[in-house]
């Protein structure tokens, strides 16, 4: 994934959610924001754009999106169930029609995790229902982990990509 192309997916989901009617709210980890900063130097981005709960911390997952700290310490603040978790209460608590989520990890690692694994979650509420999912990306170049500021970026690329993706397809990927 390149990192340059956050910039332009980041207007092309400006432009697709604009289109469409529709808002989308962000719940960022490892990224601090960089997500919603890319959406926010879009002209016309605050008519689409609800906010980010910039969640680095699993005190902040916990205050800021309810996801209870026992789970987040089970499954892993970097893991499927919490990126899931992330996405959904983001929706949840905004009011928006989608919400995307990344939790990974950029480096230094912490424990015996992989420096540039990311999830990134996705969400949506298609009438009362709430629909999400979860992939898990590696952001590495020929078996070397990308630096910590490239996997960010590339984080944020893969989740635009993820969410115009699933809005185009209109929830086919579910």
């Amino acid at each position: 994934m390149n990192s340059k192309n956050a910039e332009p997916l980041a207007k092309e989901l400006v432009e697709l959610l604009t289109e469409r009617g529709e808002s989308i709210a962000l719940a960022e980890s490892c990224t601090g924001g960089l997500a919603a900063s890319y959406l926010c130097s879009i002209p016309g981005a605050s008519k689409v754009f609800w906010g980010s709960f910039v969640s680095y911390s699993i005190e902040a997952k916990s205050i800021m999106l309810g996801i209870p700290v026992r789970s987040i310490e089970k499954h892993d603040p970097v893991s499927r169930e919490i990126a899931l978790a992330m996405a959904e209460e983001a929706v949840k608590k905004s009011g928006v029609n989608w919400a995307f989520s990344i939790t990974g990890l950029a480096g230094p690692a912490l424990k015996d995790e992989a420096v540039g694994t990311v999830w990134i979650g996705t969400a949506c509420k298609i009438k009362d229902t709430l629909v999400s999912n979860a992939e898990v990306f590696m952001f590495a170049d020929k078996d070397k982990v990308l630096e910590r500021n490239e996997i960010r970026k590339a984080a944020c690329a893969a989740a635009f990509r993820k969410i115009i993706n699933q809005i185009n397809g209109h929830l086919s990927a579910y």
